[in-house]
């Protein structure tokens, strides 16, 4: 078991198990078999199929041992806040969902909570005006609204 620890999810979780348990039982068993028939070609040097199923080999198994560490590492978020705000000098409401880094996607409006962002918008309460740090500068929100 890993020692790291990620937020995410129980929708997120369930996602990852099924994938880990489509790649255990379906994947991984498919591979095998393509092993076996590459092996049984012969001359495994220059046995291109063989080849490139070892480096599928090598892949699949790379992702089974990641999703088993995020798995056994998961730290369930039940309450997953969803925030609306206005940026200041701006009018346009933004509503941002605060999840877990391995689910955040900024396109889709979800933030990580481990994010400078994140942090300040999963503290915020309604009528807060809250201002972060970022790279760029510092950002001012009012929070209209925490769900």
């Amino acid at each position: 078991m890993s020692d790291n620890r990620y937020r995410m999810s129980r929708e997120k979780h369930e996602e990852l198990k099924a994938e880990l348990e489509h790649k255990e039982n379906v994947e991984r068993p498919a591979l095998a078999r393509r092993l076996k028939a590459a092996i049984a070609m012969g001359d495994l040097k220059e046995n291109a199929e063989y080849i490139s199923a070892k480096e599928d080999q090598g892949f699949l198994e790379g992702r089974i041992k990641e999703l088993e560490d995020l798995i056994s590492g998961a730290i369930i978020m039940e309450d997953i806040k969803t925030v609306t705000v206005v940026e200041e000098g701006f009018d346009e409401e933004e509503v941002y969902q605060i999840v877990g880094s391995s689910e955040a996607d900024p396109a889709e409006r979800k933030i990580s909570v481990d994010s400078p962002i994140g942090k300040a918008l999963n503290r915020a309460k309604k009528g807060d005006k809250v201002t972060v740090d970022v790279p760029g500068g510092s950002i001012t929100f009012n929070v209209l609204d925490v769900s």
